[in-house]
């Protein structure tokens, strides 16, 4: 092949999004050093403008983008950016759309993307967590085109497990079960405040020191209410439904995230709360309350962790405060009950600061479960998913 034709096969890559994971994104796209990358990156869209070079001359990994695209005068325009980008798919050229937003809007435009065979990937949930007609409507346009969606960092940031759950089902697997730790907020939360010590901080502060961590959203609350568990476990459930080789029939027809039964962590007389600042400072009050749950979990011996399933035999989908057992000492049982007590599960003893954990319990990982672990948020590892979605490609 000569070196013109290499050129030519190289995959046209437009950006939307340019915050903290859409930065770190292409910083990471260009450091792939220019002799071997198989990408050119050709469009940059932010909130306020966007950046277009075309194909014959792509940002370079030294180009200062962020200055180009400041100088820029183009608004941002997605309806004029799937025109060019579809007309390149026209002069057989190969494209990749990367959203980094959490932008329903932008999620809703994947749809048309694929169907103009314009390569979708994203770590934005809400494309695959929301309404199903958005859903069912990206299954038949991808079908249809050829296009791929690829959404791995919608679950665990740079965590390989939508790909290792389409790998098992694809090859004939069948999954009985996925529980996780799903997120990073929570995870933080709880491995601080339930150790399974008899004292311990107050939850209030806790929070409030998440938050000054940058380990919560602005509004503790939206995370405190399990939405973003919800919506991972929707997209793993839907994941698993939608396998032309699936048999999980027994799963719930999920209408949105919302179908998700959801045990929220925020005490109701907070619930409208419309600052961060302002539930922090509330918060407190309810100290009493969840100090009642460690120490119910610290007479079992138990931790308080917050747990997502998806149980495929069991036909439910489900998040919420769960005990995992640290320490059998102080429980009368006999030897043999000692034995069968799941005194060493991983989500009791293994997980640390705001790691993720999900265990797969399928019928060939059984009775010990896959399990995958390690940061499941920041900009690094989620850019770090985005990119190696994107590497599938070439």
């Amino acid at each position: 092949m000569s070196s013109v034709s290499a050129q030519q096969q190289k995959i046209l890559v437009a950006v939307v999004g340019v915050g903290l994971v859409g930065s770190e994104f292409i910083s990471q796209l260009l450091s792939i050093p220019s002799q071997v990358t198989p990408f050119k990156l050709i469009s940059l869209t932010s909130s306020s403008r966007t950046l277009f070079v075309g194909k014959e001359s792509p940002i370079s990994p030294d180009a200062p983008w962020k200055s180009l695209l400041a100088a820029s005068s183009a608004p941002p325009d997605l309806k004029d950016l799937t025109a060019r980008l579809s007309q390149l798919v026209a002069e057989k050229e190969r494209v990749a759309l990367i959203d980094n937003t959490s932008s329903e809007a932008v999620a809703a435009l994947y749809p048309i993307w694929l169907k103009a065979g314009i390569n979708v990937i994203t770590p934005n949930k809400k494309a695959f967590s929301g309404d199903i007609e958005l859903y069912s409507e990206i299954l038949k346009a991808t079908r249809e085109s050829g296009a791929k969606f690829l959404n791995e960092a919608t679950v665990g940031a740079g965590l390989p497990v939508i790909a290792p759950l389409k790998e098992l089902v694809a090859t004939g697997d069948k999954i009985k079960k996925i529980e996780g730790v799903f997120s990073g907020t929570m995870s933080y939360i709880f491995n601080e405040f339930s150790t399974g010590k008899p004292d311990g901080p107050s939850f209030s502060s806790v929070v409030a020191i998440a938050k000054e961590k940058g380990y919560t959203e602005p509004h503790p609350a939206d995370d405190l209410n399990g939405f973003d568990v919800a919506r991972k476990l929707t997209i793993l459930s839907r994941t698993i439904s939608s396998a032309p080789t699936s048999t999980a029939s027994t799963l719930p027809s999920l209408q949105s995230f919302a179908s998700v039964k959801i045990q929220s962590l925020i005490p109701a007389p907070l619930e409208g709360i419309l600052t961060g600042e302002e539930f922090i400072k509330r918060l407190p009050e309810f100290d009493e309350d969840f100090a009642k749950l460690r120490a119910e979990a610290n007479k079992e011996n138990s931790v308080l962790r917050f747990v997502g399933v998806v149980d495929v035999v069991g036909g439910q989908v489900r998040a919420g405060l769960e005990k995992y057992v640290v320490s059998l000492a102080s429980l009368s049982l006999g030897t043999e009950e000692k034995a069968r007590y799941p005194v060493d599960h991983p989500f009791a003893t293994s997980l640390g600061g705001s790691d993720n954990i999900i265990m797969f319990h399928t019928e060939r990982y059984s009775p010990r479960p896959l399990i995958v672990q390690g940061a499941g948020a920041g900009a690094a590892v989620t850019a770090m998913g985005v990119l190696g979605d994107l590497l599938k490609l070439a």
